[in-house]
């Protein structure tokens, strides 16, 4: 499933292209994703200039004047820039048509994505209640210490909740967990404050490096018949069940949390 970094990625490499361009048509060819995609767009879309392109959690937001467009990857989503003429393929659902000559296509198999609206005076409920980002400031030392405090729920599920921290999906919260020596089943209000802080900036760090490296990785979002995929990572942990940790060299082990894959040192977490 694309993660934080891979959708911040994709804004980037897709936001250049969009702002200041003015919708001219959208083409729905399969409106049954994870949500039916409203009717509506039709209608409210055409002739509106694209004024921003951002991001919440792992939705990318394309604002309008009169509200917002949420596209979400699902599974295994992908987007692209491409000439509006191209053919499209079995799994290309959605293209936003626009006023160059181009269009923003969605492509996804599994159809798990989204294509939803947001109307400028409102916000959508699936936005609604989600903690911080983790690169912002309001994401810190002191907010992850106060919401931790008398919880029993393991730290890896416990950082994974978007009600805490939007993002921190299962592979860059099994590396997090490896830089700062924290177990990742340990109650997350049986932490010290100073191993709470450390948490806070190996998160910040683990997924800025990500992000860094989909920017070398995953730069061409033009033309091109590949999709964005994961990126070439250098992962201590994470997918290396049974190899030596790179710490100590004890074979790193791999539990089910929250019913995702857990790999750990437990020599080197605690």
């Amino acid at each position: 499933m694309p993660e934080l970094p891979e959708v911040e990625t994709t804004r980037r490499g897709v936001a250049p292209h969009l702002l200041g361009r003015t919708v001219t048509e959208l083409v729905v060819r399969q409106p049954q994703l994870r949500w039916p995609v409203p009717t509506e767009l039709h209608d409210l879309l055409p002739e509106q200039p694209v004024v921003a392109v951002e991001r919440r959690a792992k939705y990318l937001l394309i604002r309008f004047e009169r509200g917002t467009l949420l596209i979400h990857l699902g599974m295994s989503g992908s987007l692209r820039i491409i000439e509006a003429d191209r053919e499209a393929g079995k799994h290309d659902h959605v293209d936003l048509c626009l006023d160059n000559g181009q269009a923003l296509r969605l492509t996804d198999p599994r159809r798990f994505g989204a294509v939803l609206w947001q109307p400028a005076d409102q916000q959508h409920e699936l936005l609604a209640g989600l903690g911080p980002e983790p690169l912002e400031d309001d994401f810190n030392a002191d907010y992850l210490i106060a919401r931790c405090e008398g919880r029993r729920t393991a730290i890896k599920t416990f950082i994974m909740d978007n009600r805490v921290v939007v993002g921190v999906g299962n592979i860059y919260a099994n590396e997090a967990l490896y830089a700062a020596g924290i177990h990742p089943k340990r109650a997350a209000g049986r932490i010290s404050r100073q191993r709470l802080a450390c948490l806070v900036e190996e998160i910040k760090r683990v997924l800025a490096q990500a992000i860094k490296q989909g920017g070398t990785t995953l730069k061409d979002f033009v033309g091109s018949d590949g999709k964005p995929g994961y990126f070439a990572q250098q992962l201590n942990v994470y997918g290396r069940a049974g190899e030596p940790c790179p710490g100590c060299g004890t074979a790193l082990q791999e539990i089910r949390l929250g019913q995702r894959s857990t790999v750990f040192c437990r020599h080197c977490q605690r």
